[in-house]
């Protein structure tokens, strides 16, 4: 039995350039980070060659090609997995809510796929193939950053390059810096779960008339890449204000009525700024407060489900391991 951790991940700059239509053409780059949330992938030889598959439902099927779960298929298929093993996902946060899952359990299922067949792979290549699962194969409107930086971890500058080149860079920050930024941090669940492909697809659909929005989001990643070097926190707040109001103008169904509201109670509260992370639509609310107002902000949402948070340095590793001849 073989078991995967995978961080999901917030992402603070830089959201939309990573859509190949975008860097492709003219380099992209985020700033995000992964957090101390997790998918969890089990994989373990079962007794007879049927395959089971664990997650919200349980499959047993005889063949690959039989399996629902999309992206558990698509791993088997390109991992050359075909019988007689039992699979399951579990998260500590629920799909559809922004948090980078389906890249997360894209890159896990990948990693425990390969752990179970005693083969060390780059996260590089995790991140890769989980990039060409969810978006060749399975043909989702999405970026790539989801899939960097659940593989890799830790608080990253990533950058897209026109020749399909990403290269994915750790930022050292003081451990002052990291204290201040975990407590600078708050994350508030919608309630609102979606699918966002709607909202990437049209996101995706617009990369040509939206690319000056998205140049000045790639630019607001570079300077805020520079500010975490020198330790300046200060600008976090009100430069993810002004990138959530420009993230807004990507596609329709980004933002709404409640989401608005909720985030201009958290305003007036005391928050220096903020977005909802992911596509957008619902989800989680990632807020910047100094601590001495995350009191205020807390009371002011107090209806909403705050879920703590800290940066995670690690990235996909297999924490359990035993080996297969031992249940053989």
């Amino acid at each position: 039995m073989i078991i995967v951790q995978t961080p999901l991940r917030i992402s603070f700059f830089g959201g939309g350039t990573d859509f190949p239509a975008y860097y492709r053409a003219e380099g992209g780059c985020v700033l995000t980070t992964a957090i101390d949330k997790y998918i969890f992938v089990t994989i373990k030889r079962r007794f007879d060659d049927k395959l089971r598959i664990g997650y919200t439902r349980t499959e047993l099927v005889d063949h690959v090609s039989e399996i629902q779960h999309e992206l558990i298929r698509e791993a088997l298929c390109l991992t050359g997995i075909e019988k007689g093993i039992e699979i399951t996902t579990m998260g500590d946060i629920p799909a559809g809510s922004g948090l980078g899952t389906s890249s997360a359990v894209t890159v896990g299922a990948l990693h425990a796929m390969y752990a179970y067949q005693n083969e060390l792979v780059s996260m590089d290549r995790l991140a890769q193939e989980a990039c060409s699962i969810e978006i060749d194969r399975l043909g989702k409107p999405i970026g790539v950053q989801d899939q960097y930086i659940c593989a890799h971890g830790g608080l990253r500058f990533i950058e897209f390059r026109p020749d399909g080149q990403v290269v994915c860079e750790r930022i050292h920050i003081s451990p002052e810096t990291f204290r201040q930024l975990n407590e600078n941090l708050v994350l508030f669940f919608t309630g609102i779960t979606r699918d966002a492909d709607g909202i990437l697809a049209e996101q995706n659909h617009r990369v040509e008339d939206n690319r000056q929005i998205l140049r000045e989001l790639k630019q607001m990643a570079i300077f805020a890449r520079g500010e975490f070097d020198r330790g300046n926190l200060e600008v976090l707040g009100p430069l993810l204000d002004e990138s959530w109001k420009l993230k807004k103008r990507l596609a329709s169904k980004i933002s709404n009525g409640f989401l608005e509201e909720i985030y201009q109670t958290a305003r007036n509260a005391g928050a220096t700024g903020g977005k909802i992370s992911g596509a957008g639509g619902g989800g989680f609310l990632l807020l910047v407060c100094h601590p001495g107002k995350r009191d205020q902000v807390r009371l002011a949402l107090s209806q909403f489900r705050e879920v703590p948070i800290r940066l995670d340095a690690g990235g996909s590793k297999v924490i359990f391991q035993l080996s297969n001849h031992l249940y053989q």
